[in-house]
């Protein structure tokens, strides 16, 4: 694979781009216009595309869901550290965004839940490296 690109349906191009950028990521010009912005989630590997509900209706002839009344998706994205996922989770409440639940933490995982303006559901977690080499099964035997 050489990249992954998820596709978000959203109400405001411009308050998309804004919340996006205020939680740490960058706006790709060249793929950007009136319709659609690429996201920069990791260079040269995934991104987000948003896309204005007329022009993401172009893609199907099924009906396009509201995410913020029946989600049918929810990105997970793993950072550095447990700190960068407060940090990334406060700006984006500060963004417009909520965060519907609390933190979920699991010692050797811990994750957040942050939701866009759009309703979108984005999960920000960081993973203890030897849980995520081994598996979580094999971290709790040796914790025990």
């Amino acid at each position: 694979m050489t990249a992954m690109f998820v596709n978000l349906p959203v109400t405001d191009l411009e308050r998309a781009k804004a919340f996006y950028t205020a939680i740490g990521f960058t706006i790709n010009p060249k793929f950007t216009d009136h319709n659609a912005a690429c996201v920069i989630v990791e260079e040269d590997h995934s991104y987000f595309m948003m896309l204005v509900r007329e022009f993401f209706q172009t893609f199907t002839d099924l009906p396009i869901g509201d995410p913020a009344v029946s989600p049918s998706v929810a990105t997970a994205i793993f950072l550095d550290d447990r700190e960068a996922v407060d940090k990334t989770i406060a700006a984006g409440v500060a963004a417009g965004g909520a965060e519907p639940h609390p933190a979920s933490d699991y010692g050797f995982m811990y994750q957040r839940t942050l939701t866009d303006p759009d309703g979108n559901i984005v999960e920000f977690g960081w993973m203890d490296p030897v849980a995520a080499e081994q598996g979580p099964e094999a971290y709790a035997n040796q914790q025990a």
